[in-house]
């Protein structure tokens, strides 16, 4: 965890938008790679964040994870 608070604040976010940009506009197997990444991307953060968000915090992040869920099988239920 040290090394996680020692990384600049906006890595994750860049990281996460690389991922799903990439995603959508790559398409294919690969896209569905990144984009499946940047899902599991905020699952990992929401899951080591947990314990010390407060409720809206915890909505707010919930629903981000489920919006890029559902920008992920949009996006790849409709091409196959």
């Amino acid at each position: 965890m040290t090394r996680l608070s020692g990384l600049p604040k906006l890595l994750p976010f860049a990281i996460l938008l690389t991922l799903l940009v990439g995603g959508g506009l790559i398409g294919g197997p690969l896209g569905l790679v990144l984009m499946s990444l940047a899902v599991i991307f905020v699952a990992w953060v929401l899951y080591l964040s947990w314990p010390v968000l407060s409720a809206s915090e915890r909505m707010m992040r919930s629903a981000v994870l489920l919006l890029a869920v559902a920008m992920t099988i949009v996006r790849y239920s409709q091409s196959s």
